[in-house]
């Protein structure tokens, strides 16, 4: 509550700002420094009250002559005690000298009235020493916008999320570092410089909240070092010759340059309450004025920019961050050049994520070190087709292994209202480790589970380092699978119910030639929709319709407007849909996009009379074995593993997921049967519910206990076919199929192909 209170004055305070002409970089230079200034009243920066009642007692109520106080203010902040005027006024005289650049930069004077001094007086109120700086820094930039400032939490990183990656990447192991050497004093002095060296780098660190936490976090390792060397109650002489760690360990990559000044400021504030607690610990005040070194925060591009410019690579010891989360879709004319800049030569970069720019400029960087990275990134760079081209480059062409992973989690803040983002931590490196972690969620929103892992492979699973490859093929000896029909008509050749029942009324003979027609959103959703389906039917019975010959016409006409040849070839046959994949056997209908929430894609098992639409994959000849395998939990873990995504919804990929799917190897016919029993429970179980569409059957809170109980067996007869395994979560189903996957390819041909021996049943 005390950051976004003062936030929301710090806001106020800006828009009048902005109201008088204060814009850009001179407001964010001036805001800055108030924050500075009101954080230091509270905090034994100045004396208490110092700035405030400077303020009150010197400016006129109407704050016309405040901004001249402020610029003289800011001035003897920027000034060394041993030179200042030898007359300047007591109460400037003792303002402590800042120093780090901070009030350096001559202003232009604002133009202030009474309500503005009123405001910075109201601010004065707060107890601005509570305030995290962590927290405050995101705070604190989205007072810049209007909108984004209706919502404050929304805009920084919660600690939670911060901890799950520094924890692992380097916590973790100096605390137990520490509880190893803490009961010998000259090893622990040796722990305690390998502290003060270490160097950080956040290439995309907006306000600085990955890089705050972390100095925190180390800093109070140190405090616990500095209890075990001065134990006993010792006091120290000096506390700041004890204090090794500070500031300028820190690099950030900033593009935007109010956030990353806030991010230098946010750390020196961060510094001083660490100071502070030092000084309570053991009872000798310390502060670190004037301050002399600051956290190198380079406001640039960091996609553009050479990191070595920044840091060397020599000096670093650990890259994280949390870059942005953009979609190949959401980037912008730059930000698309800009990838295509750090990925010139990839294969298939233009589908991948902005963050994979962060990966690729990070693997490079870190060759011929030992500089460990993690950042936190949308889950799509380790599903569908990203990761072929993602992480073959990193692996096979920087060396990359990945020494931690947080599997799909929500990325949580304090926002009301703010759309989920499913997000994954990816630690790695150019060199190995024996100890691999994957944290695993039964709840996306809930708490991890630490599982030990031989290795992570890119979909996140202890398994090899496979990649799928788009397939044109199935790995197993099942039948193809395709997607559905293509209509190409602008909708002239699909009706509505009603539209079907007037044109049956008005003619008869059409209703032989029409079809249920079942797109992925009809399918799921039990909506009524039908279609001409004109293949077989005689020029002069088409005659005799006129009302289906317009609907023919206009299909002509419509193809024939194309731009595209093909389509305008298609205007030959204007009575067909542009591509016809019908079969005349079952067959299993799969939407191509389906959502996360439910435990199973609702797949159907159909007849050649209904028609499946091209928003949907279909499965020709198809029996209940496969259609019951593919509508199991296994299948499931697979499709949540290594299927795209659209948003968060499951995207069913042809190449990626059906045609890779490792099927059982021989299972028996009494094993095949029992699939095909239990798929056709499940079938039944649905057919209970005839005024319920999939979308209710599958829905978590409304699934009929008769249908999860089908699925129950089904699982069980799916499992009994890889041989009666025991998985007690996805990640070990999908480490198993990945294993089975290594197994059936190594028997493929070279070129690609069928198994050389094996059968997937059916």
């Amino acid at each position: 509550p005390v950051n976004i209170k003062a936030a929301q004055l710090m806001g106020k305070l800006h828009d009048r700002l902005l109201a008088v002409g204060y814009a850009g970089h001179v407001l964010e230079v001036y805001l800055v420094r108030l924050l500075f200034c009101l954080f230091a009243d509270d905090t034994g920066i100045f004396q208490k009250n110092q700035f405030i009642e400077y303020i009150e007692r010197n400016s006129k109520e109407d704050g016309s002559d405040l901004a001249q106080w402020l610029a003289g203010l800011f001035q003897v902040l920027d000034t060394p005690k041993d030179k200042r005027l030898k007359n300047l006024d007591e109460q400037l005289a003792a303002f402590e000298y800042i120093n780090g650049r901070l009030f350096q930069e001559a202003l232009p004077l604002a133009a202030f009235d009474r309500e503005m001094r009123e405001l910075l007086i109201d601010s004065a109120a707060l107890d601005w020493g509570k305030i995290s700086p962590a927290i405050f820094g995101s705070l604190f930039q989205s007072i810049m916008d209007k909108t984004a400032r209706r919502n404050l939490g929304a805009h920084y990183t919660s600690e939670t999320n911060i901890l799950k990656l520094i924890k692992p990447l380097f916590l973790d192991s100096l605390r137990a570092e520490f509880d190893k050497v803490k009961g010998n004093r000259n090893l622990l002095v040796e722990f305690h410089k390998k502290l003060a060296a270490l160097k950080f780098l956040d290439p995309a660190c907006g306000c600085g909240n990955f890089l705050v936490i972390t100095y925190r976090e180390l800093r109070l390792l140190e405090i616990d070092i500095l209890r075990v060397l001065y134990q006993g109650g010792q006091q120290m002489l000096d506390v700041s010759t004890a204090v090794w760690l500070d500031v300028d360990q820190f690099y950030g990559i900033e593009i935007e340059e109010w956030p990353a000044r806030i991010a230098e400021v946010a750390m020196w504030l961060m510094d001083h309450q660490m100071n502070l607690m030092i000084s309570e610990e053991f009872g000798n005040y310390f502060a670190r004025l004037p301050l002399k070194k600051s956290a190198h925060i380079a406001h640039a591009n960091a996609l553009q920019t050479d990191w070595e410019s920044v840091v060397t690579k020599g000096e670093l010891s650990y890259i994280l961050g949390n870059p942005p989360f953009l979609g190949k879709s959401n980037q912008s004319k730059e930000q698309k050049a800009d990838l295509e800049q750090v990925c010139h030569g990839v294969k298939g970069a233009g589908v991948l994520d902005f963050v994979a720019g962060w990966y690729v400029k990070a693997a490079r960087y870190i060759q011929d070190t030992h500089i460990a990275c993690a950042f936190v990134s949308t889950n799509s760079i380790t599903q569908g087709e990203q990761v072929a081209v993602l992480w073959a480059e990193l692996l096979q062409r920087y060396g990359i292994k990945i020494h931690f992973a947080h599997r799909t989690f929500k990325w949580s803040n304090e926002a009301s209202g703010k759309a989920a983002v499913h997000c994954v931590i990816i630690g790695f490196a150019n060199f190995d480790v024996d100890t691999k972690t994957i944290f695993e969620y039964v709840d996306i929103v809930g708490e991890p589970l630490a599982i030990r892992a031989q290795n992570i492979n890119p979909y996140l699973v202890d398994a090899a380092n496979t990649i799928l490859q788009n397939l044109r093929n199935p790995i197993c000896n099942v039948p193809e699978i395709s997607f559905g029909n293509m209509p190409n008509d602008g909708g002239h050749l699909l009706l509505s119910d009603d539209e079907k029942n007037g044109l049956v009324q008005a003619e008869p003979a059409a209703e032989k030639s029409i079809r249920p027609f079942l797109g992925a959103d009809e399918f799921i959703n039990n909506l009524k929709r039908w279609c001409l389906w004109l293949g077989g039917i005689s020029p002069n019975e088409l005659r005799t319709m006129p009302n289906v010959m317009r609907r023919v016409k206009a299909v002509q006409d419509l193809r024939l407007a194309s731009t595209r040849d093909a389509t305008r070839k298609l205007a030959e046959v204007p009575t067909l849909f542009g591509e016809i994949r019908q079969t005349d056997e079952p067959y299993i209908l799969v939407p191509r996009h389906s959502s996360e929430n439910r435990a199973y894609i609702p797949m159907g098992y159909l007849g050649p009379d209904v028609i499946c639409g091209d928003s949907n994959s279909m499965i020709p000849n198809a029996t209940l074995y496969h259609f019951g395998m593919l509508t199991s939990t296994m299948h499931m873990a697979w499709v949540r593993a290594v299927c795209g995504r659209l948003e968060s919804r499951y995207r069913y990929s042809n190449t990626i997921v059906y045609n890779n799917y490792p099927w059982p190897q021989d299972p028996s016919d009494k094993q095949q049967q029992a699939v095909e029993t239990a798929a056709q429970a499940v079938l039944d179980a649905r057919a209970a519910f005839p005024g319920s569409s999939l979308a209710d059957l599958y829905d978590p809170l409304s699934m009929p206990p008769a249908l999860v109980k089908a699925h129950q067996a089904l699982d069980k007869a799916v499992d009994a076919c890889y041989g009666k395994q025991t998985f007690q979560s996805d990640a070990q189903r999908v480490a198993f199929l990945f294993d089975l996957y290594q197994h059936i390819t190594s028997l493929l041909p070279a070129a690609g192909g069928k198994p050389k021996r094996g059968k997937a049943g059916g």
